[in-house]
């Protein structure tokens, strides 16, 4: 029986369901992975009584299953915009939310991440030789310039900066980016512009990608790559011998570790290291005088070198990098 000015009692299933079916991104597909972990936990559950307390069990049981925190950390933040929207834009027939306030939901985070694993040289060459040439060209610009996986992916023609004095260019990726594409807006968004450095080998790739698309960089038959990440990837590490046990990185972000460790050992100063990371600073990193930049391409420069007289691994099957 349905009591007048009642609010109507809603499962879980019922608000995952709703969000699947209204919400359009290109990642919905783990969004719903990660409902489906939580639907055996709540899935029967009124939305009311969805809590840090009633989410325990789940916790728990996934814990003792061996799964890591980030993991179960992604699937509570799907749940955690499911209940946002629950209770500020869902509306019941009364016009009335599905729920009052949506709670606070703790993050677990045990410290059991997987740790980074920077490559060495010959590690760094066996690896990219097995990666098909779209990836091996991206990984490489990747190690030589410590952008992101999604910021490689995502770079723009229209991005590059002409720096005559110094005879090069750099990359300005914007702070705030969303694109129309494939009839959806979406993108990638970052809390401040960044200044992306090239150094040889990194302008050698920028050269050898013209013309290859009107608009990214690094495209894939006639398309955006949307992840490096992929079975190739996995495929190629696996055959290269790098770690594949739980406790180490397995993932393209490694890369960023292996440049960053680079810049470290040819003695870059840490406020230089920071800048070519794209670590948040609160400072304004895009605007650099001369002198400031040709610091930064000194040190990119500097991790150009392979130690024990290793060449750098090749932009093309039979081509050394120049």
């Amino acid at each position: 029986m349905t009591v007048y000015g009642a609010r109507p009692k809603r499962t879980f299933r019922e608000a995952a369901t709703k969000y699947l079916q209204e919400t359009e991104k290109r990642s919905l597909a783990r969004d719903a992975y990660c409902l489906k972990n939580l639907d055996p936990f709540i899935g029967d559950m009124d939305i009311m009584h969805v809590h840090m307390g009633t989410l325990m069990p789940y916790i728990e049981a996934r814990k003792a299953a061996g799964i890591k925190s980030k993991t179960i950390g992604r699937d509570l933040a799907v749940l955690r915009r499911i209940l946002t929207l629950a209770a500020r834009s869902w509306r019941d027939e009364q016009n009335k939310p599905w729920i009052d306030i949506p709670p606070l939901l703790a993050m677990p985070n045990w410290e059991d991440g997987a740790e980074p694993y920077p490559l060495n040289w010959q590690e760094q060459a066996r690896f990219f030789d097995l990666l098909p040439e779209h990836l091996r060209v991206m990984a490489l610009f990747k190690v030589n310039t410590g952008l992101r996986e999604q910021g490689v992916c995502w770079l723009r023609r229209d991005w590059e900066v002409k720096v005559s004095e110094l005879n090069t260019s750099i990359f300005i990726t914007p702070g705030k980016r969303i694109e129309y594409e494939d009839g959806i807006w979406r993108g990638e968004k970052n809390k401040e512009d960044q200044i992306v450095v090239l150094n040889q080998v990194a302008r050698g790739i920028i050269e050898q990608q013209r013309g290859l698309h009107p608009i990214y960089v690094f495209p894939y038959e006639g398309r955006r790559i949307g992840a490096i990440h992929t079975t190739a990837w996995k495929n190629a590490w696996r055959k290269a011998g790098l770690p594949v046990d739980g406790s180490h990185n397995k993932g393209p972000h490694n890369l960023k570790h292996t440049f960053g460790r680079r810049l470290r050992s040819a003695g870059v100063p840490l406020e230089t290291r920071k800048v070519l990371l794209h670590h948040k600073s609160g400072d304004i990193t895009t605007h650099y005088s001369g002198a400031e930049l040709r610091e930064l391409i000194a040190a990119v420069e500097s991790i150009c070198e392979a130690d024990a007289g290793i060449p750098i691994t090749l932009l093309r099957r039979g081509t050394k990098a120049k």
